[in-house]
């Protein structure tokens, strides 16, 4: 038989237990409805402040219950420790709340202020107490800084009563603050402040409410954002296939030349671009262009190549001609965005090809397994309208194979930081000598993938062979 001590002490466990049952059911609930969020969050593999903060905030006013169970109170009634933590949890659980509120837009243009305040208010009574324990004063600061926020926030919802998000917040927050009043002026006129809970709250209850409100505008955005994500990846997706359609399929098929491309996007758009301007019998033109930017834009910026390049038809066998008419159609067309630009015209029954340059790297030639650098560059597209250009004439041979590409080859990095460079396309394009065009820009492609494993730029090659002079 237990002791009448002990038996007293079960007796007011078991009774603390039931006054506790609603809170402790509360704290599981805000606890699991944290968990769900915060392992939504995760699953989505985006950052979402709103839904962080949400889970957060949730996640510690759970907690905060099950510490401040009568149960708990009277079984560590002698564990400082347990009291001290249970206060300093106490000042954490607003901190998330207001960033939520800076996150939503609910604080308005003040609102990193507001929380620079707040959070070093709560941040000031956490150091407080670890540094001189529980007092009442800091108590009494707490409740000062649990309610100052309140009408001001009531308020700043009923100045947005046409916003969808905040009409849904308002029930909630106006039962929260009517409960969080209810529970804390009491402590702000009484001089006899206890140092933990003993009175019945009503509080948590306010604050599930509140809580579905939170959620429900956390969760509607979350889905909102998804919806607009989702839209916006259909968009880059027709976006990429008409990109995609601006290209050549291919080069037709010629007793002369072999051309084949081969053409990577760092993302579901870029900004390289190739185009065959001249498909005639014994004659070919090549051009290769890179806009400065990358995405969206560079796709826009490509477009007006391929627009500038088509007003040029009457140009397509004088390269320097054809990249000044060029630059006269881009400039102040492009916003300030740049246009690198190679263009190679190679003519059978003439056994040449010219060639020009705007600030593009060199083209290769190589012939009878030696590597050349063909360098005529002039400045870059779209960036003066009175910049002009010269070409030169170079001999064909049979057997020679050129090679064009876009930097995005020569400056991807390996993960100590080495540029692929020159030296390495140069041997690539020599061991590769014996392949069809269509193998050799596939290897060169492999190369730069194989030695950066992490696209940094677009990555384009062109690969000319001349059959026959004949």
């Amino acid at each position: 038989m237990l002791l009448p001590d002990s038996q007293l002490t079960s007796r007011e466990v078991l009774q603390a237990f039931h006054r506790d049952e609603p809170y402790l059911f509360l704290g599981a609930a805000f606890t699991t409805v944290a968990l769900v969020a915060g392992a939504f969050g995760i699953l989505r593999r985006r950052f979402d402040a709103l839904l962080f903060y949400f889970a957060l905030f949730a996640f510690l006013y759970g907690q905060r219950l099950w510490l401040q169970a009568d149960v708990l109170t009277i079984t560590l009634e002698h564990n400082d420790f347990f009291f001290l933590l249970r206060n300093i949890v106490n000042y954490i659980v607003p901190i998330p709340a207001f960033f939520y509120f800076q996150a939503s837009g609910l604080l308005g243009r003040h609102g990193k202020a507001l929380v620079a305040i707040f959070s070093i208010g709560y941040l000031g009574l956490i150091l407080a107490t670890l540094s001189f324990g529980i007092h009442r004063e800091f108590l009494f600061l707490n409740s000062i800084l649990a309610v100052a926020p309140l009408p001001w926030l009531v308020a700043s919802l009923f100045s947005r009563s046409r916003d969808r998000d905040f009409a849904a917040i308002r029930p909630g927050l106006i039962v929260f603050v009517a409960c969080l009043l209810w529970d804390n002026l009491p402590d702000l006129f009484s001089n006899q402040l206890a140092l933990y809970e003993t009175r019945p709250r009503v509080e948590p209850y306010g604050f599930a409410v509140f809580l579905a409100s939170l959620g429900y505008v956390a969760a509607r955005r979350t889905l909102r954002r998804d919806q607009e994500l989702g839209s916006l990846q259909q968009e880059l997706e027709l976006a990429r296939r008409i990109q995609l359609s601006i290209l050549p399929n291919s080069f037709p098929e010629s007793a002369h030349f072999q051309i084949a491309a081969r053409y990577v996007p760092m993302t579901s758009v870029a900004g390289d671009f190739y185009d065959f301007l001249c498909v005639e019998d014994g004659r070919a033109g090549i051009l290769i262009a890179d806009v400065s930017s990358h995405g969206v834009p560079a796709a826009l910026i490509a477009s007006m190549v391929k627009m500038a390049a088509s007003s040029q038809r009457s140009n397509i066998a004088e390269p320097a001609q054809l990249l000044t008419g060029m630059n006269a159609a881009l400039c102040g067309n492009t916003q300030k965005q740049f246009v690198t630009a190679a263009y190679v015209h190679l003519d059978a029954r003439d056994n040449a090809f010219r060639y020009a340059a705007a600030g593009h790297p060199p083209m290769l030639l190589l012939r009878k397994s030696a590597v050349t650098e063909i360098v005529e560059n002039g400045f870059v597209l779209a960036m003066s309208p009175t910049a002009s250009f010269t070409q030169l004439t170079y001999p064909l041979i049979p057997g020679d194979r050129l090679v064009l590409y876009t930097d995005g080859i020569l400056e991807a990095r390996n993960a100590q930081g080495n540029l692929f460079g020159e030296a390495r396309l140069h041997a690539i394009v020599q061991k590769t000598s014996a392949l069809a065009a269509a193998d050799t820009v596939n290897q060169i492609v492999k190369a730069v993938e194989d030695w950066s494993k992490s696209q940094d730029d677009d990555l384009t090659v062109i690969v000319c062979d001349f059959a026959t002079g004949e």
